[in-house]
Parts: C-alpha cells; structure tokens; sequence
C-alpha cells in the first residue's frame, strides 16, 4: 500500500469511529503533514482520494469536509438501479400516541413531540391579537365562514406564497385546522383504499398515521439527509410499483431535517408531472431556514398548478393551538373544498382573523426573524451536546432549518428501551422505528432542538450517559446495523 493510501485509510478510520462527523472540517493540509510526519504531497494524495471515493468534499478557501453520509442506501448515479422495497400496510403503534400525549405534559423535558417551546412564541401578542381580532368581527367571528376560509386571510396567504416562489391565486387556497388535515384532505382526494402512496424513509409518523386510517399502502423511498428524497430511486420505484401519489417535505423535512437542492426539487415535479402523479408537498417547516431567504417549495416549479399540493400551516412558527393550515391546488381546490365541507363545514372563524391581523401589521415577520434566531443557537447547542456526549460512533444530522434532527446510536442500541428509561427521568424522545412503516431505524432517535436551552443542556447530558451505559451493556451479538 503506498503511503497515501495509509494516511487515507486512517483518515477513513477517524471518520468512522466518529471522531470527525458529517460537517466537520479535517486538520488542514500542511497542519495534517506537520502532525503524521508525511509531505504535503502526501496528504494532498490522500484528501484526493477521499475526495474521488465521496468521503470528503473541498471547499474553496476553507478546507476539506466530511461530505454527509446516506442513512439508507442511495444510487450512486441514475444508471444504478436502486433497490426498493414492495408497499407495505400500514400499522398503529401505541408508542405514536404516547409521544403526543407525552408533549402536553407539564415537567417533562420534551425532546420527542416536534412542538415549538413556548419561550420562542409570542403568547402574550398572540392572545392580545386573538381578542382584539374577535371584537373587531363582532358577529362575523361567531359565524360561519365560507368552506375555503377567511377571503381576506386566502388573499394573504397568496401574497405571502411569492417569498416561496409560487404563484398561488387566494381561490386556490382551502384554509384547514392545521397542516395534517390538509395533508389528509389532500390523500382522500387523490387516492381511494387499497391504493399505494410514496414517501420519503424515514418519514414523520403522522403521515403514516393517516395513511393507515384511509387504508393505503406505504412504499418507503430511500431519503439523503442532506438532500432528502432520492429521485433516482423514486424513479425506480415508479417503473416498478402503481404508486397513485407522492408525499414529500423537501424543506427541512421531519425527522431528517433534509433540504432538497431547488434542482432536485424542479426534477421531482417533471418527473411526476411526466406520470400525472400527484405530489402532496408537507413545507409546515418551510419558513423556518436559520440563514438566506426562504427555500423555494416544490409547487413554485408546477407552473400550472397540475401536480403539487402545497399544504403548511403556522403550527410549528406561530400558535399550534389556532390549527390554522392551509391546502393550494389549482386543480384539485374545488374537490377539496367540497370534501371539506362534508366533514367539518370550515375552520373556527377567531383564529383565522387573528393570523390575518398578525400577518398584515408585520408581526408574524418580527417574530419569525426572532425564532429562526433562537432555533438556530439551540440546533447548535443540541449538536455540540450530542457529539460531546453520546457513545461514539453515535452520528447526528445538523440541519440547515427547521426544529428538528435525527440522531444515528451505535448499531445494536435500542431506542425504544432508551426512550423508556429516558422517560423515568423526565425526558422524552422519539424512537427512531416510528417513522418507518418497516420499523427500521430502531437505533436512530428524533430529537426536538426547540428545547435545548441551556436549561435542559444537562437533560441532553442524562440521554447521552443513558444512551452510553446501554451500548456498554449491549450483547456482542448486538453488534450490527439496525
């Protein structure tokens, strides 16, 4: 072996182990070749070939990274036939139950439900607004509204949708009670019983949740956690399944935290647009990027409004108690409100008032610039806590948005039975197998970083002590990849 293959594969070895993770920038070239006793020659050899093998990215002016890893196999090109798994029926698990119990519990450290801390919200305005908002509405706040929602408030939320790149008209819109509704009154309209829908893998367990109730069929796609949804395995997937709809959250999607290159987003919409597939885009976590403008959404590439659904809501940045959401379809908006008005007539009438004043006098702007702020120093902190204190080769995603991160144990640890004892000590997380419909990832973990202040820091410390006596505990015969 020549000698810059050694230094390559001890560098390969370090990054295994855990020592430099996904992001972390390695010693530079000249500090590396003082430290081994090696030329820079030599090093520059090694960091080249790592860089060719997809261990290392170079970035200019900066140094050499760990490029992010997989967490499930993923082509290595479009000529590579992925592999892919056959639609599953879906199952409850009471654990999902628990977890959204567990979220409204006061004492606990809530690490598991994805919910915004009450710190980052502005109660008091919020509630100020509430009553102002009904008293100014008089009769027309205990009324009922049109099925589509507040005109006024549709009419705003088609303005706003221009900072995501989308040209929404207001009669597009459906304003529903939160962004899972509009997730499911999506799926009922595109797809009957029996039939299969695509989704990202690992994916958020209310979507799964959904899909059981309305009795279809899940087929997981392999997911990057940088990038989100694989399309070449979707493709494959595509020529080898009768898939009716797709759904996707390519903005810092839940649990992974994934952003999807604008690229990949544009080639998602073409390529289900070439099918006449349905795409129900989940963006609930859309605005909340820690750095540069707002993501662009998938639909602002369906020009004509033929393939995506775009559903959010402001439960995850404003006031999740209001369940004010939204659905936009040019195509399918009419169905969707007729659906609508069978099962829940409108959306109570105050809160949509209220979101209108907060949208229109700029405070719903003021405060997001607030929270992204926040949410971006505890996704820092949550990191640094995990790295520093969770058994190697423990791995966690630091995402670029959102509220949320996944976090990959060493092989063989159970999360269920971290969750359990984590919970005799006040905190709660999300197991990892919740978010699969295979119950994979049974040694990942979702953590909420809206709760890593400096006053839970040392609850973060008690997970990872938990997390480390149960590895050192483990059978050797535990030893694989879950």
């Amino acid at each position: 072996m020549a000698l810059y293959e050694e230094i390559a594969s001890r560098l390969e070895g370090l990054i295994a182990d855990g020592t430099f993770g996904p992001g972390d920038r390695l010693p530079s070239v000249r500090a590396l070749s003082r430290e081994w006793g090696v030329s820079i020659t030599t090093v520059q050899e090694a960091y080249r070939r790592l860089e060719n093998a997809g261990v290392l990215e170079a970035r200019p002016q900066s140094g050499h990274y760990v490029r992010p890893r997989p967490l499930v196999r993923v082509a290595s090109s479009p000529a590579e036939k992925p592999t892919c798994p056959e639609p599953r029926t879906v199952t409850t698990r009471e654990l999902a139950w628990n977890i959204f119990r567990e979220g409204a519990q006061p004492g606990l450290v809530k690490l598991g439900a994805a919910i915004p801390s009450p710190d980052l919200l502005p109660v008091t305005k919020l509630n100020r607004a509430l009553a102002v908002a009904t008293r100014r509405a008089g009769s027309r706040a205990i009324g009922y509204q049109p099925p589509d929602g507040v005109p006024e408030l549709r009419a705003e939320l088609a303005r706003r949708a221009v900072e995501a790149g989308c040209a929404a008209r207001p009669d597009d819109f459906v304003v529903t009670n939160g962004c899972m509704e509009a997730v499911t009154l999506a799926l009922r309209v595109v797809c009957r019983p029996g039939d299969t829908v695509a989704l990202e893998s690992p994916v958020y367990f209310g979507h799964l949740q959904a899909l059981e109730t309305l009795g279809l069929r899940v087929l997981e796609i392999p997911t990057h956690e940088r990038e989100g949804l694989s399309i070449e395995a979707l493709r494959f997937a595509l020529d080898h399944h009768s898939v009716q709809a797709v759904i996707a959250s390519p903005n810092f999607s839940n649990p992974l935290g994934s952003l999807m290159p604008g690229e990949r987003k544009r080639e998602l919409v073409a390529l289900l647009g070439e099918r006449d597939i349905p795409l129900i885009e989940d963006d609930l976590y859309g605005e909340l990027g820690f750095e540069g403008p707002r993501p662009r959404a998938a639909a602002s590439y369906d020009a004509d409004g033929r393939v995506v659904l775009w559903c959010s809501s402001v439960s995850k940045t404003l006031a999740p108690g209001w369940r004010v959401g939204w659905v936009a379809s040019a195509r399918w908006k009419s169905e969707i409100e007729r659906l609508r008005m069978v099962f829940d007539i409108t959306s109570p009438t105050p809160p949509q008032l209220a979101l209108l004043d907060f949208f229109q006098t700029g405070g719903y702007d003021y405060h997001l610039r607030r929270m992204r702020k926040h949410l971006a120093c505890r996704m820092r902190r949550l990191v640094r806590v995990v790295r520093e204190a969770f058994p190697r080769p423990t791995r966690i995603v630091e995402p670029a948005g959102g509220m949320v991160t996944w976090v990959v144990l060493p092989p063989g640890l159970d999360a269920v039975k971290l969750y359990r004892a984590a919970l005799c000590q006040g905190i709660t997380i999300a197991p990892g197998s919740l978010f699969s419909a295979a119950g994979q990832y049974r040694n990942c973990i979702r953590l909420n970083a809206a709760f890593a202040t400096e006053e839970n820091e040392p609850a973060l410390r008690t997970l990872g002590r938990l997390a480390g006596e149960q590895t050192a505990a483990r059978p050797a015969a535990d030893d694989g990849v879950a």
